[in-house]
């Protein structure tokens, strides 16, 4: 029986000319802990093609270790990595977006970091080794955020103490993304319809419009109530 792949490549490149992966769902929810197939079946996917990649990430998390090598293939891709995050990457999917040469989050995107968590059965000895396991996954996790973010180690694991949320303002102030997705549409209307103010510009227009009446070869009368001449002077003292 073939393995339920958690990603999925789209066929055909975005506008940019990169190649789309899409984590949808759960990272690694029935495959990939104790399985030699799904790993190498996924770096032989990324490495099969040149060029940036765009993931478009929208998972709850999962399996830190499945997080813990996509995060390593994705660090050793030889080309750009721009993460996009449309949903909510949340614990193990977190661990993966730090990847990203570039982490992009929708406005209404969120983030979430927390302890790793796992399950034990035993005596004080295997409770004990359960505890000094957790620990050092979560060291492991605190790597791959202080890297992206710069943030230090004690602040961070502060954070997923706390199991921080953080929307897309927050994750960017604190150096886990880059920056807000835009809309590519909107852009394209505001670029296409530009509006410019002068004062300096309309003020000389002006004058150059009363200027020809208080020539003295013009002698044309000016409109009744109007000073002309003192209606150039207000004018220059504006732009001087």
């Amino acid at each position: 029986m073939k393995n339920k792949k958690f990603w999925n490549w789209a066929r055909d490149a975005d506008e940019s000319g990169g190649r789309v992966l899409y984590f949808d769902g759960e990272i690694s929810d029935e495959t990939w802990w104790g399985d030699e197939v799904t790993p190498r079946q996924f770096k032989d996917e990324l490495f099969s093609g040149e060029g940036e990649v765009i993931i478009w990430l929208n998972s709850p998390g999962g399996d830190c270790v499945a997080a813990s090598q996509i995060y390593a293939m994705l660090m050793d891709y030889p080309h750009d990595v721009t993460v996009k995050i449309d949903g909510i990457a949340a614990s193990a999917a977190s661990v993966i977006a730090m990847a990203g040469t570039t982490v992009l989050m929708a406005p209404t995107a969120l983030m979430m970091c927390h302890n790793p968590l796992t399950v034990a059965i035993g005596d004080s000895v295997e409770m004990q080794r359960a505890i000094d396991m957790l620990s050092e996954v979560k060291e492991s996790i605190i790597n791959a955020y202080q890297i992206k973010s710069g943030q230090s180690r004690a602040k961070i694991s502060h954070l997923m103490d706390a199991e921080t949320w953080m929307n897309a303002n927050k994750a960017i102030e604190m150096g886990f993304a880059d920056g807000i997705l835009e809309d590519e549409k909107r852009m394209r209307s505001a670029d296409e319809v530009t509006f410019a103010f002068s004062r300096r510009a309309v003020t000389n227009s002006l004058l150059d419009k009363v200027s020809p009446k208080t020539k003295p070869e013009q002698k044309q009368p000016a409109p009744q109530g109007i000073d002309v001449e003192s209606l150039e002077k207000r004018l220059s003292l504006i732009i001087h």
